[in-house]
């Protein structure tokens, strides 16, 4: 079976963020490591080459399909960041969605443009639900 493309490095994640551009970017970035860290209690680490991640699950698909992801995480991006929440039940993800502030939301991922424009404690909820959401599958 196929190996996930992204897979965790050694890479420092300290020195990633501080290569983060432009700098409104990196600040969110810096933010965003500080609150996940603290809800989750884990230590960060570099996936592939631009996703911070938080603890490791292992999953399986009904196609049989399995691997091993990050329980939260967030990638820092030119436009936008990206946020890896999969672990959410799909109607408390939507309630948590419609609190959040502005964002976009695909299947796993919510995309937010400024991190001061979403609410925090939301943000710090929805970290939490979607990493208690895999603690089953944790590593």
């Amino acid at each position: 079976m196929a190996e996930n493309l992204t897979q965790p490095t050694d890479a420092s994640v300290p020195d990633f963020l501080a290569a983060v551009e432009p700098a409104r970017r990196r600040d969110d970035a810096l933010r965003l490591a500080a609150i996940m860290a603290e809800v989750t209690g884990e230590v960060p680490e570099l996936w592939g080459d631009k996703i911070v991640g938080y603890g490791r699950y292992h999953y399986t698909y009904a196609s049989g399909r399995e691997g091993d992801w990050m329980r939260v995480g967030f990638s820092p991006q030119k436009r936008h960041t990206s946020l890896y929440l999969m672990g959410c039940d799909a109607d408390a993800r939507a309630e948590m969605l419609s609190r959040l502030g502005p964002h976009r939301a695909g299947v796993g991922c919510v995309y937010v443009t400024r991190l001061d424009a979403v609410d925090e404690e939301v943000l710090r909820e929805m970290i939490a639900a979607s990493y208690t959401g895999t603690a089953a599958q944790a590593l």
